[in-house]
């Protein structure tokens, strides 16, 4: 019986590599079978090879959204060889085996579109990757060199290789279909799709993630746990944009630390020229905006230098030599990270601070959502995000806050907002002078608040993250001599906490908003 030819199955958009790729096979014994564009290219190259059409004897039609969808082509791939029934089939119907199918799919998430929602290509990957142990299916042109060591060695792909590439197929085309939920979910978002005129959900009924490793991490939360950063399936985020100047290796505390201080210092970057932060533990202990970029440090650094020893400072511009030595003369920071760096800033880093992270970082990118892990499950939540700020807020004392008060009250919430709750934030001309957070009642961190304040906040603004339940936290920052706050409002003592702050001659602004950040 004559043994029939094995065939390699060519049909992607991303045609890197391909024309090397291509001609190897044909080297190691394969006759090439090519789609659409894929078999011009290869035409264009002088490959030999057939072309589906030719294959299958069917057209390619409907602008070619049919094209490899045939038996001739599944039988090929789905076939077990070692399964008489499989074989007689293959002869019964002059199906030539498929054993490599090299295929990647149209961009959809750079171009999404119905157009661009690959149906055969899709179709080709699940065959050849359910098939494994037979065929190899390649999706990602990083691994043509691998198959081709396979096969100029050993002459065929060891079956540890197709495993791994069946894995990487079924994980593209699960990235694939995620990216195409995201995207009919915002169809139906902005109700231009919905023909269902019932109330939507909060949410959608459903959330397909797929993540795929960015950048391994020296360890996780602590030493003995394996840690990593993973980003949506190809797809980059601002992550993948920041350039390590010098220091260690990033750490899993390093990123998350770094997170919340890039946030926070563009969440306040417009209420002055400049802006900087300091972070511990995903807690502010610092943050100021100043006339220039060395004023903001040094005045978020001064908020609470103790705390800011070992921390992360995000700063809103381009660090130059000057800052740079103020930096190093003050408490090491484990990581600083702006938008760019004078050169002899980046020497001065180098020489006296050689085990501090130094990132090169663009603007933050928004998030759909904000997922976060519980045992069994997951919590799902919109990202955190300010409405107009200070627009709607109501004063609700007879005292009117000044007009230099009105960009302190916006810096305390604006900060209070980063901290852990139950936060307060006292604040004075132009900087966050002290922080309190993380308790468990009212009053302990407006306690620690004006204790870090030290006297600083005589004549700024207050902030709670959520309403005083009683007048007692009022009274208590109070003391530090602020002359206004801002609080969300809506408890049921309202007016007796208003009636504290008539007392205190305290303005006192409602917001309308809670912001818990557990």
């Amino acid at each position: 019986m004559r043994r029939p030819p094995i065939k390699a199955l060519l049909s992607v958009h991303d045609k890197t590599g391909l024309e090397d790729f291509a001609r190897e096979l044909a080297s190691a014994g394969y006759e090439l079978v090519a789609s659409g564009g894929t078999a011009a290219a290869l035409g264009a190259a002088g490959l030999p090879h057939t072309t589906v059409e030719a294959l299958t004897g069917s057209p390619e039609m409907l602008g070619g959204r049919v094209k490899t969808l045939h038996p001739r082509l599944h039988g090929g791939i789905l076939a077990d060889l070692s399964d008489p029934e499989h074989v007689a089939d293959l002869a019964k119907h002059e199906i030539d085996p498929i054993g490599v199918v090299v295929c990647n799919l149209y961009p959809f998430r750079s171009e999404p579109s119905v157009e661009m929602i690959d149906i055969g290509g899709v179709t080709l990957l699940r065959a050849a990757a359910k098939n494994w142990a037979r065929v190899a299916v390649v999706v990602d042109p990083a691994d043509y060199p691998a198959v081709l060591q396979g096969l100029q060695g050993l002459g065929r792909v060891d079956r540890g290789l197709r495993l791994h590439l069946a894995r990487k197929a079924f994980a593209h085309t699960a990235a694939y279909d995620a990216a195409i939920v995201g995207w009919l979910d915002d169809q139906l978002e902005d109700g231009t799709a919905r023909a269902v005129k019932e109330p939507r959900p909060v949410l959608p009924p459903t959330l397909h993630l797929s993540l795929e490793l960015a950048q391994p991490l020296r360890y996780g939360e602590n030493p003995h746990q394996r840690g990593a950063r993973y980003r949506n399936s190809s797809q980059d985020s601002w992550w993948d944009r920041v350039i390590q100047h010098g220091g260690m290796e990033l750490s899993y505390l390093n990123l998350y630390d770094v997170d919340a201080a890039w946030n926070l210092v563009h969440g306040i970057a417009d209420l002055g020229p400049a802006a900087a932060v300091v972070v511990k533990h995903a807690n502010p202990c610092g943050a100021a905006v100043a006339d220039d970029l060395a004023g903001a440090y040094e005045r978020a650094f001064e908020c609470d230098p103790m705390s800011a020893f070992g921390g992360i400072v995000a700063l809103s511009g381009t660090v130059s030599g000057d800052l740079a030595e103020a930096m190093v003369a003050n408490a090491k920071a484990d990581v600083v990270i702006a938008p760019d760096y004078a050169p002899e800033a980046l020497a001065l880093f180098a020489a006296k601070r050689k085990n501090m992270r130094v990132l090169a970082a663009p603007d933050p990118s928004a998030e759909r959502w904000h997922v976060r892990q519980i045992s069994g499950g997951w919590l799902v939540q919109d990202p955190y995000h300010f409405t107009e700020v200070a627009q709607g807020w109501k004063v609700v004392t007879s005292v009117k806050p000044s007009e230099a008060n009105w960009r302190d009250l916006q810096l305390a919430w604006r900060v209070c907002a980063a901290v852990r709750s139950n936060a307060i934030v006292l604040a004075a001309n132009g900087m966050a002078v002290g922080i309190g957070g993380g308790q468990q009642n009212r009053v302990s961190p407006g306690e620690l608040a004006v204790a870090r304040a030290a006297g600083r906040a005589s004549g700024g603004a207050g902030a709670s993250d959520a309403f005083f339940p009683f007048r007692d936290g009022l009274d208590v920052i109070a003391t530090s001599g602020i002359s206004c706050v801002a609080q969300p409002g809506g408890s049921v003592r309202d007016s007796e906490v208003i009636a504290a702050a008539e007392e205190h001659g305290i303005a006192m602004v409602f917001t309308g908003e809670r912001q818990f950040r557990h």
